[in-house]
Parts: C-alpha cells; sequence; structure tokens
C-alpha cells in the first residue's frame, strides 16, 4: 500500500498569505502593499549590513547603482543603519593586495 503524502507547509507561506488577505480587507492599494513591502525587505538587509550598499545590493542580487535608486525613491534614510563609525583612513587600512612594481 502506497504510504499518505503529507503535505508540508511552509509557515512563511502561510504567513504571507495570511497578511495579503488581511491587507486585501483593508482595502491598501497594490502599489502601496509593494512600496511598504520593498522598504521594508530592503531596510532589513541594510540593517544586515550596518548600511553598506555594496553588501546588500549582492545579497539582493542587485546593482549597487538599481538599489541606491530605489533608497532614493523610497526615502530610506541609510546613515540610521550605520553604527556611526567612520572609516579609516587609506594610510590606515590594512592592504588586501600587493601592487605591481612599474618598470
Amino acid at each position: 500500500m502506497p504510504e499518505a503524502v503529507t503535505e508540508k507547509r511552509d509557515p512563511v507561506k502561510d504567513q504571507l498569505e495570511a497578511l495579503v488577505q488581511q491587507m486585501y480587507r483593508s482595502n491598501i492599494l497594490y502599489s502601496e502593499a509593494v512600496r511598504e513591502f520593498k522598504r521594508r525587505f530592503i531596510s532589513t538587509v541594510l540593517e544586515e549590513n550596518k548600511g553598506n550598499q555594496c553588501r546588500a545590493a549582492r545579497q539582493l542580487g542587485m546593482h549597487r547603482n538599481t538599489l541606491s535608486r530605489t533608497i532614493d525613491e523610497l526615502r530610506i534614510d541609510v546613515r540610521q543603519f550605520r553604527d556611526g563609525a567612520k572609516r579609516p583612513p587609506r594610510a590606515a587600512r590594512p592592504t588586501t593586495y600587493d601592487k605591481k612594481i612599474a618598470r
């Protein structure tokens, strides 16, 4: 006898489905929902990367310029994700590669 196939539900998909239903019933427009989703998603990734747009863009699978433009459109203040530390001057940074000697 074949075993009964138990369908495994993804809790994230279930939460998303419930959220979509709630938003629909609250008469939230599609454009507003998409904008808010983008805003929250990008903010979360920026927070994880301490405001570093290059790393965030890489994790999001988009070009840094596209991320920067989207951040501007959504009016996200990237400074809030930075820890306040500034980059050290170039002279104080460790070198990551050896420069080739010019001949």
